[in-house]
């Protein structure tokens, strides 16, 4: 055996033996990449979990798979070998390695290289096993032989990849153990015959020793041609064009698979327990922001009063259920025959895997909607305030097609999830994109004084109707990008990610 082959042995049998030659340029390579959560702090510790080579031995080019633990978090790595880098790949360089099993040679980012992502899609088409890494699929569910591969650029929790415009591989960065929501949720729902998610085909998971699967990426139809409910909103908007009607089946949409949800997996009743706990999270969450963003805390106390009158509700009635769990525009897609998809299951990256898996109230979905029709009107100029309200009405008319029931029939319980929302976004745009602050602070200030205008027209308010106040519009400068506008910036949309 050669001594690079024994090196490889040894890689196999102990990740951390082989790892530490890369170590130098992976801690360099790291933060730099969008996906990484340990932007602007010094990586303090790198450990490998688990290593598998899913080439044979001597191929060119190699694929190393890598499970890091950085300073606690579980990563996924899939690293390209090669003697050197053909210019097309120059830009995916990590490095080059000068000792260890892979001395002498270029190694770098594999995603964007089209025989390795080929390599990838095959063996998703071939279940089985390969070290550590279990690959499985829906025998239901054929997947074509050599497909072109291209890697959808602008990614940033995770990576994706599209093969001949049929398939989509979602590529989870930041992993952890149990199954992710990207994968149990859709196929959950494709069991119960709703056709509103797209199902999964495909996908693979990591099984470690003493701990429970890591889902690592699930391969799904892609929707070509579909319109992004961000990019297609913010087109009407420019156009002067009613977007109501669109809006209305999106809320049913969102009603069929919230129902769908509810009868596929267990759901529970909240008691006056639950409801406190639930109502105390958010005040714990509006402390620490106003801790944090300075123009909150003149309003602390009217949001707080929101928590406190959910706190108060004793959760007469409200059931909790798994849901989306980040449901805004930029998650729903309008198909070309005309329908509207949920896309992207995963849940707020920053939370917890048993977080974003536990039960809560579907009207949490609902107001990060709701939320998300207030940033597209203001995103125009001038403020359109009227076409997010009729947005907003006709979405939970929409939604109460299917479940007999209006949103804004609970509004303690509405208030209090737009308000937590609202609260969640100033942090964000507090740290990341402070000319967008205006945005979530309009809505805190309405939220604030208890008004009516943001639940639509049918729930009587203690005050005036909030008007925008210095500030809550757009500034000079302000050019209001088509961005996406939620605390977890996404690139401009496309069909399915």
């Amino acid at each position: 055996m050669s001594e690079a082959a024994s090196a490889r042995s040894r890689l196999a049998a102990d990740p951390a033996a082989g790892i530490g030659p890369l170590e130098p340029m992976l801690r360099a390579w790291l933060p730099a990449q969008r996906w990484f959560a340990g932007k602007g702090r010094t990586i303090t510790g790198l450990r490998a979990v688990s290593a598998a080579e899913l080439l044979p031995p001597g191929s060119t080019p190699g694929l190393l798979h890598l499970l890091l633990d950085v300073d606690g978090d579980c990563y996924q790595l899939l690293l390209g070998i090669r003697p050197s880098l053909p210019p097309a790949l120059a830009p995916a360089l990590i490095g080059h390695a000068e000792d260890g099993p892979y001395a002498g040679r270029a190694v770098y980012e594999a995603l964007g290289d089209p025989k390795l992502a080929a390599m990838l899609l095959e063996r998703l088409r071939s279940p089985g096993t390969l070290g550590p890494l279990r690959f499985d699929r829906d025998p239901q569910a054929p997947v074509p032989a050599g497909l072109v591969p291209r890697p959808l650029s602008g990614e940033q929790t995770n990576s994706s990849l599209i093969y001949g415009d049929s398939f989509i591989l979602k590529v989870f960065r930041r992993v952890g153990p149990g199954v992710n929501p990207d994968l149990e949720l859709p196929r959950a729902l494709a069991a119960a015959g709703c056709a509103r998610v797209p199902a999964p085909v495909a996908w693979y998971e990591a099984e470690l020793p003493g701990s429970e699967p890591l889902t690592l990426g699930v391969l799904q139809p892609y929707l070509r041609g579909s319109d992004d409910g961000w990019q297609l909103a913010l087109r009407r908007l420019g156009a002067g064009e009613d977007f109501t009607a669109e809006a209305h089946a999106l809320g049913r949409a969102t009603s069929e698979v919230h129902s769908a949800l509810a009868d596929a997996l267990p759901t529970l009743a909240l008691g006056p327990e639950q409801t406190a706990r639930l109502a105390a999270g958010m005040t714990a969450r509006l402390a620490a922001t106003a801790r944090e963003v300075p123009a909150l805390r003149p309003y602390e106390p009217g949001l707080r009063g929101a928590f406190d009158a959910l706190a108060a509700s004793r959760g007469a009635g409200v059931r909790a259920q798994r849901i989306h769990g980040d449901l805004h525009l930029g998650q729903t897609l309008r198909t070309l025959d005309g329908s509207w998809s949920l896309i992207d299951f995963e849940g707020e990256p920053a939370r917890s895997l048993a977080d974003r898996r536990r039960p809560e109230p579907a009207v949490r979905d609902i107001a990060g909607i709701l939320r998300s029709f207030d940033y597209a009107a203001r995103s125009h100029r001038p403020f359109a305030p009227a076409w997010a309200d009729d947005c907003r009405a006709a979405f939970c008319e929409g939604y109460a097609r299917t479940t007999g029931r209006d949103p804004r029939e609970d509004p303690v319980l509405l208030r209090a999830y737009e308000t937590d929302k609202a609260v969640y976004e100033a942090r964000y745009e507090s740290r990341h994109r402070p000319d967008w602050l205006h945005v979530p602070m309009a809505a805190i200030r309405r939220l604030a004084s208890g008004t009516d205008r943001g639940f639509g027209r049918t729930q009587p308010g203690p005050g005036p109707v909030a008007r925008p106040g210095p500030g809550a519009g757009p500034g000079p400068g302000e050019g209001f990008p088509a961005l996406s506008p939620h605390p977890r910036p996404q690139p401009p949309r496309r069909p399915h990610t």
